[in-house]
């Protein structure tokens, strides 16, 4: 396997494993408050669409970027108000949310099917993308992808060094304990939720605006599940969400990367591995339950009454 092959797989693995970056991420802070939202692939179809077509009117990327993110905080509120107001089954109406944007998504982008657009820009770093192996791996991706790393660093350091973070780890850990010393256990999931939506919205953005760059039906292809399954696969720590993003990448872009070595196999098999790999995942870690239990949020997908 030669230096430019090597560089290639990297490069492909990290820009494949950035939508699951952000999303997960997003999921991530929305459970670690004690809420199970299994809504995301709903969220980033109407996210990639809403991007999509604010793109595609204005010129601007940055705008469809804009709308995505709306657009999954819209979905997001939505999801909220149904499951903290009406008290409904969290799983249930994630499930629900998924459809009806899966849904709502393929109807409205139905008149952009095969439009496309000018994506981003990779970045040269004024020439450093030029150096062999380093370059490809290091310094030619688009903005997104440092923002998505920075986006990271910035979730870490929210858990583990600030405040804030603090009361939305107490909350879904306890929720009665936290409303018992003053907090507002509504507010914080709502904020939650919300960041979760609008990183969802980004992540179906990104692959519309920027990896493909186009609309179509169900182009997520299963994504917001892959990044449910990463959340758990990363025993809800950042730092894992990170590794494992950038792992199922590799899984997803796996057919070129055979392609690439003469490999040559049915290209079905190969757009299984991902999803193979969240299967096998998923069946390991429920062997340890344990485990499961001490990282897991106590309160996460319980109902909470409360008479704020």
């Amino acid at each position: 396997m030669d230096i430019d092959l090597i560089s290639n797989i990297i490069h492909l693995a990290i820009r494949a494993g950035t939508p699951l970056l952000i999303v997960a991420l997003g999921e991530l802070v929305c459970e670690k408050s004690g809420i199970l939202n299994l809504g995301q692939e709903g969220m980033m179809l109407m996210g990639a669409v809403a991007g999509f077509m604010a793109g595609y009117h204005s010129g601007s990327v940055i705008i469809g970027f804009g709308f995505a993110i709306l657009a999954g905080v819209a979905m997001s509120l939505l999801f909220g108000f149904i499951v903290m107001q009406l008290n409904a089954n969290q799983v249930a109406t994630g499930l629900a949310l998924t459809i009806f944007g899966t849904g709502l998504s393929g109807f409205i982008g139905l008149n952009y099917v095969g439009e496309s657009i000018d994506g981003l820009d990779e970045l040269t770093f004024f020439g450093l993308a030029e150096i062999p192996l380093l370059g490809d791996i290091f310094f030619s991706y688009d903005i997104f992808v440092y923002l998505s790393i920075a986006l990271a660093a910035a979730v870490y350091y929210f858990f583990k060094s600030t405040r804030p973070g603090l009361i939305v780890k107490a909350v879904g850990e306890s929720p009665e304990s936290a409303q018992a010393i003053g907090l507002s256990v509504l507010k914080v999931r709502y904020l939650a939720i919300m960041f979760g939506g609008a990183m969802a919205g980004l992540a179906g953005a990104y692959l519309s605006l920027v990896i493909t760059p186009l609309w179509a039906d169900n182009m997520t292809a299963g994504r917001g599940w892959i990044a449910l399954a990463l959340v758990v696969f990363a025993s809800w720590r950042v730092e894992r969400v990170l590794f494992g993003a950038y792992l199922f990448g590799l899984m997803g872009i796996m057919n070129l990367v055979l392609q690439g070595m003469g490999v040559s196999t049915s290209p079905n098999i190969l757009a299984m591995m991902p999803y193979v790999a969240t299967i096998v995942v998923l069946v390991l870690l429920s062997r340890n339950q344990a485990k499961i239990k001490l990282f897991a949020p106590v309160s996460l997908g319980k109902p909470f009454h409360t008479s704020d």
